[in-house]
């Protein structure tokens, strides 16, 4: 027997129903910011049932999923896979230099009116 549903695709981070039931992400260890991308979720829908909420998601590409970004010069760990030397695939951790924040203006500050 079939169940009612209603289907939303969305687009990007930017649709209305992207974030819907995505949890937030808890800060882990030195990373700096929320995900200006992602807004500390590490990931959004890309299309979920509005009845029944059952979802299927994408990683951020800016965060790589962790919600949370280096906005200093440390290296970021990546989660990866590499072929061993006996040729066997195996979980590594690559780094990667940051990316920058990217900086929102605050309406105010640039002369802007709230209406």
């Amino acid at each position: 027997m079939s169940h009612a549903s209603n289907i939303v695709y969305c687009d990007g981070p930017h649709s209305p129903h992207a974030f819907d039931i995505v949890p937030l992400q808890p800060r882990r260890g030195s990373l700096d910011a929320m995900c200006p991308v992602c807004q500390g979720r590490g990931q959004w829908n890309t299309e979920i049932d509005v009845v029944s909420f059952r979802s299927k998601r994408t990683a951020c590409d800016r965060c790589h999923g962790a919600g949370w970004v280096e906005t200093g010069s440390d290296p970021v760990g990546v989660p990866d896979i590499e072929v061993s030397p006996e040729g066997y695939p195996r979980w590594t951790l690559r780094y990667e230099a940051p990316t920058k924040v990217i900086q929102t203006t605050d309406p105010e500050t640039a002369g802007l009116s709230k209406s």
